[in-house]
């Protein structure tokens, strides 16, 4: 299913991707845990993944600092969230995405621990109409706020995706940490949450 969902995103074209960029974007400037956000982490697009960085500017307008992962070193699969702004070194990681350097967010003073993010811009690989959705395996995200099961507060957590990666039904594991939400170029869900 992964591999399907990640042709279906790749499909799309320059232009379907921009337009679709702009859309999410639009969507995302609607939600109230959005506009009050002042410490928010977001990716950089890769392998056809919906575009957040739009949205970038309009942060910085409202005086957000923007944060990115960065594969945590010597950690296995968690995550870093490292200050982003126009000065930051870039590399690539293990798997070819873009990251803010590792000796830049090596130094604690350009990074912040993921609970005290306000709101987390997660890309998906596939979601469905109950909020349910699946990553691209690795368990990053899983990992690093596997906490947000029993710490209140939490990051607000919103999933992105094409439209087309929606699917009528996914699975839920046990690892799973529930979105708060998930936006797409065309509709926004909110999951009901159920209380342990």
């Amino acid at each position: 299913m992964r591999r399907r969902l990640r042709q279906r995103r790749r499909a799309l074209s320059p232009r379907q991707q921009r337009l679709a960029s702009q859309a999410l974007c639009r969507h995302l400037k609607r939600l109230p845990e959005l506009q009050r956000a002042r410490r928010v982490a977001l990716y950089l697009p890769n392998d056809g993944e919906i575009d957040p960085r739009p949205l970038i500017d309009w942060l910085r307008r409202r005086r957000a600092r923007i944060y990115l992962p960065v594969l945590r070193p010597l950690v296995e699969n968690r995550l870093w969230f490292v200050h982003y702004h126009a000065g930051t070194r870039m590399t690539r990681n293990r798997f070819g995405i873009a990251e803010p350097d590792t000796r830049f967010g090596a130094r604690r003073s350009n990074r912040l621990p993921a609970w005290a993010l306000d709101a987390v811009l997660m890309p998906l690989v596939g979601f469905d109409g109950d909020g349910q959705r699946i990553g691209m395996g690795g368990g990053f995200y899983d990992r690093t706020f596997a906490f947000a099961r029993w710490r209140r507060p939490a990051p607000v957590l919103i999933g992105l995706a094409h439209d087309c990666q929606r699917v009528p039904a996914l699975p839920v594991a046990s690892w799973d940490v529930p979105l708060d939400a998930v936006v797409s170029d065309r509709q926004t869900i909110r999951p009901r949450r159920t209380e342990a």
